[in-house]
């Protein structure tokens, strides 16, 4: 089976909400709910994968320092297993907004069941709800 390393963040506001992306029609899980991030290129440490992913998503800058690792997803799909390290993030540069036609929701850890999220991103919240309450 074949693994792929996909990065995810936790972009928590000053209210302490984390946000959370709505995966757009037309991609696979569409209309469900996720934290922002996607895979890594070829010989791409993780940090800069996050950071990469983060901008051409959100038109935000984030700098490594400010990437904390939190948890981690481990999930066998079908045909793959996805590994999918978390990081929270509370520092960026810019205003988030929606690059690639998904919605964009900001959210309460202690909510964040309330939204249906592909298997792998549901076992990241209890991680959450401790940091944030």
């Amino acid at each position: 089976m074949t693994l792929l390393l996909v990065v995810a963040a936790a972009l928590v506001d000053v209210d302490n909400r984390v946000l959370i992306a709505q995966r757009p029609k037309g991609k696979a899980l569409e209309g469900l709910w996720e934290f922002p991030g996607g895979k890594l290129e070829p010989n791409e440490r993780p940090e800069d994968a996050l950071i990469r992913e983060l901008k051409e998503e959100l038109g935000v800058t984030v700098k490594a320092a400010c990437l904390a690792p939190l948890t981690f997803a481990s999930h066998a799909y079908d045909d793959f297993h996805l590994l999918m390290p978390l990081y929270v993030c509370r520092r960026w540069e810019g205003f988030v907004e929606p690059r690639e036609g998904q919605a964009l929701k900001w959210a309460r850890a202690k909510d964040l069941r309330a939204y249906p999220m592909p298997p792998a991103d549901a076992p990241l919240i209890p991680a959450l709800v401790d940091l944030l309450g």
